[in-house]
């Protein structure tokens, strides 16, 4: 389709009914999340009084709180909305491991077919320090380099077994080495074979590298990038749209716009998605909530418009909170209480 004659199409309107439908078919799905699973730290406390040592805010710490993040987030979020879920990634072999995995069993999130332990690398930590609910400061510890071949090799062994029986493939790349060109050249070929429909959220290195995914999700920063083209007008941003589609020989590509939304790119048009939050306190982890609420609608042969439309109502809920959060099946059916009924 040519974008600069592309008109947009009007976003679909759906009955409440028939969108909790939807969510109710959730369950019993199977989801497989392959990606960079993190742990995120947060220190919460009271700024009182300015270092002697140096130009900085002390801050007295009253309490920690550790939460999943990444790739980890990313699965959480497919289980609170009633899908079964497998995680396929790698953590060292640390203090921070050993609490992912305890979150995990938490949340209902299968673990152990899916995840390597690589002892040479560190588990990725984030820790965050807030002082009256602003934070103020981040903290990263972490390995971005790719996965050693033998512990690469054996992710790939997980993750072609976690392959039977899924419904959906969701890909969370945050760039900390699991996700590699050799994954994407093993992975991709064998998702078509099966026929087993992926949803991506990309890092920019490897943009390019997920041809004939399903549907890839990268916020308007993330498409410019990879279009090579900074995304000034509307315009700019239908063309670069339908470019990367063409270009990945993508189903579609969901350009995720903060407060203005989400637009969706197929091939039958573009479609643009108001945004449904109501309140924006923290938007952290909220492209973690959107991709998560795509692949597993798409596990239940939703399609991308009905998709769309449940994870733009699903992100309202999260960015209300503070931090990583997830969105349940409850709370998403009660989110469209204001749709039509049917």
């Amino acid at each position: 389709m040519n974008p600069t004659a592309a008109a947009a199409m009007k976003a679909p309107r759906f009955t409440r009914e028939a969108l909790a439908g939807r969510v109710d078919s959730f369950r019993g799905r199977r989801v497989v999340v392959i990606g960079d699973v993190i742990l995120d730290r947060y220190l919460w406390g009271r700024a009182t009084r300015v270092s002697p040592e140096a130009p900085v805010l002390v801050v007295d710490i009253d309490r920690e709180e550790l939460r999943l993040g990444g790739a980890a987030n990313v699965a959480q979020n497919v289980r609170a909305l009633g899908a079964h879920t497998v995680l396929v990634g790698a953590l060292g072999d640390d203090g921070a491991a050993a609490d992912v995995e305890r979150l995990l069993g938490t949340n209902g999130v299968e673990s152990s077919p899916g995840i390597v332990r690589d002892r040479s690398r560190r588990t990725t930590l984030k820790t965050r320090i807030l002082a009256h609910h602003q934070q103020v400061l981040r903290a990263d510890e972490e390995s971005r380099e790719p996965l050693p071949a033998a512990v690469h090799a054996e992710l790939w062994k997980r993750a072609e077994s976690a392959l039977d029986g899924a419904d959906a493939v969701l890909v969370s790349d945050y760039g900390k080495g699991v996700v590699t060109p050799e994954l994407l050249e093993h992975l991709l070929p064998e998702l078509e074979r099966r026929g087993i429909p992926s949803a991506v959220d990309p890092k920019e290195e490897h943009f390019l590298r997920y041809r004939g995914v399903s549907v890839i999700t990268p916020n308007a920063a993330e498409a410019s990038e990879a279009w090579g083209k900074r995304f000034r007008t509307e315009a700019d941003l239908i063309e670069g749209g339908f470019g990367l589609r063409d270009r990945l020989k993508a189903g579609a590509v969901l350009i995720t716009r903060g407060e203005e939304g989400m637009s969706l790119f197929t091939a039958e048009g573009h479609t643009h998605f108001p945004t449904r939050a109501r309140r924006v306190y923290d938007v952290t982890g909220a492209g973690d909530t959107v991709i998560a609420t795509i692949a597993t609608a798409l596990a239940a042969r939703a399609t991308l418009p009905e998709a769309c439309v449940l994870a733009n109502h699903a992100a309202g809920l999260v960015v209300a909170q503070l931090g990583t959060a997830a969105a349940t099946a409850a709370e998403l059916t009660a989110s469209l209480e204001d749709l039509p009924r049917g």
